[in-house]
């Protein structure tokens, strides 16, 4: 045991950081791009059906962003806590956080399933559902959340694994549903003619096969088998994961609620322009999730020489990944701005849709490169301990500035204001940024 912490210690403090980010990087971009990609598929299948269907999927959206949410916050709760007591050498008491928090999670999906199934009419309709959409958006979202409790295990396991050194176990369980996902879709939705059902057949059978690759993933190697033994729902362990998972919920939660106020200002102006700002919110997070996943994969690298008192190579790896995360941006926005029209027609060939599409995915993508320095500075504050400052700033995007945003912007400007209130919170989150970092650097 000690020869691997002093190897570990000498990895993690000694290796030349952009090197080691890169290795911790990859298997956690992918594992966010292949999340992305669920939406992403269905998006794409179901725009060949109708504007109405996909205005449906992009409804229920909200609805799949919080089923996530809780995941991750049961996963990254139990997670943290799991790795502080393997770090302990507690290996007992890691087994029963594990074994407590995908227990909790399953239970928590199972309820929600319930609630939603109970009031699905009232739901769609809060959602932004008019009298076209309604059908296909209760169509969709039926099946979604029967699959709710397999979705929340899959993510809760998912964090589990990559907080115990696993990220690998953890990419190829959420590859093989993605790839499930993609193969069902067109022969659910066209070959059985199921339309918007077959794309939620689809979601829901490539999360379930998700859920088990990984619990078998939980049984190799190193990594914690988990028991039913092991199960303890007591103050203690759900003090934890409410410690550990809350920044989470609150960030993704929180995506969830701008999603929705999104759509429904949107459906002020009809079904077209839910369809157009659903394809564009599909499109930039595909992009956002690559740069989520590249600051996770400097996180374990700024906690670990933090709290070795290597403040050196935490500054060393915040500029490298702000530089080289802002070069990406750059890049991916020039494409997004150059070729909205076909990325946009690409999902759904309808001048209406496109029209809506490219101007909000155009305002986007402008602000786009603005978001290494943001997400990088919140994963830099969470991995230090900056709880409220982490907070702030994960907040900023989604809740602090969109919502006032696009409670005001519309009014002011239209249409145009829709389109544009997710770039004008995207400056507004770096300016509130900056001074953020910059107090913590400087005192580095």
């Amino acid at each position: 045991m000690a020869g691997q912490t002093d190897k570990r210690f000498k990895d993690m403090t000694e290796t030349p950081v952009p090197r080691l980010i890169m290795r911790l990087a990859v298997p956690t971009v992918i594992s966010m791009l292949v999340t992305a990609l669920y939406n992403a598929a269905d998006t794409f299948f179901v725009g060949r059906i109708s504007t109405e269907a996909i205005a449906a999927v992009g409804l229920s959206f909200s609805v799949m962003a919080v089923i996530q949410a809780f995941g991750f916050f049961f996963g990254q709760g139990s997670g943290t806590c799991l790795s502080r007591m393997l770090g302990a050498g507690n290996k007992k008491e890691a087994g029963e956080i594990a074994a407590t928090g995908l227990f909790l999670s399953m239970a928590f999906g199972v309820i929600l399933a319930l609630l939603a199934i109970l009031f699905l009419s009232p739901l769609s309709i809060f959602l932004g559902a008019t009298e076209n959409t309604l059908k296909d958006t209760k169509d969709y979202l039926r099946i979604i959340v029967l699959g709710a409790p397999f979705m929340m295990g899959q993510f809760t396991l998912n964090n589990q694994l990559r907080f115990q050194g696993s990220a690998i176990y953890a990419m190829y369980g959420l590859l093989a549903g993605a790839v499930l996902n993609i193969g069902l879709d067109p022969l659910l939705i066209f070959g059985f003619k199921l339309g918007v059902s077959g794309a939620a057949f689809a979601t829901v059978s490539g999360q379930i096969i998700s859920f088990f690759i990984l619990l078998y993933g939980c049984s190799r190697g190193e990594n914690i088998r988990l028991k039913l033994s092991d199960i303890r729902v007591n103050h203690y362990y759900a003090g934890q994961i409410i410690n550990g998972g809350a920044a989470s919920l609150f960030r993704q939660g929180l995506a969830a609620v701008a999603t929705a106020m999104l759509n429904r200002a949107a459906g002020i102006y009809g079904d077209a322009a839910i369809a157009g700002m659903s394809v564009t919110t599909r499109v930039m997070m595909f992009t956002a999730s690559a740069m989520i996943g590249f600051g996770q994969g400097y996180q374990p690298v700024c906690g670990f020489n933090y709290g070795a008192g290597r403040k050196d190579r935490v500054k060393e790896g915040f500029f490298f990944c702000v530089k080289y995360g802002t070069v990406f941006l750059l890049i991916m926005s020039a494409l997004c701005i150059i070729f909205a029209p076909s990325v946009i027609g690409f999902f759904r060939d309808d001048p209406a849709v496109i029209e809506v599409g490219k101007t909000a995915l155009r305002f986007q993508a402008a602000a786009l490169p603005l978001l290494a320095f943001t997400v990088i500075t919140n994963m830099m504050l969470q991995a230090i301990g900056k709880g409220v400052k982490a907070s702030v700033t994960s907040a900023a995007r989604s809740g602090l500035f969109f919502v006032p945003l696009i409670l005001i912007l519309p009014k002011l400007f239209g249409l145009t204001g829709v389109e544009a209130t997710q770039a004008a919170a995207d400056v507004l989150s770096l300016l509130l940024a900056v001074p953020m970092a910059y107090s913590e650097l400087k005192d580095m």
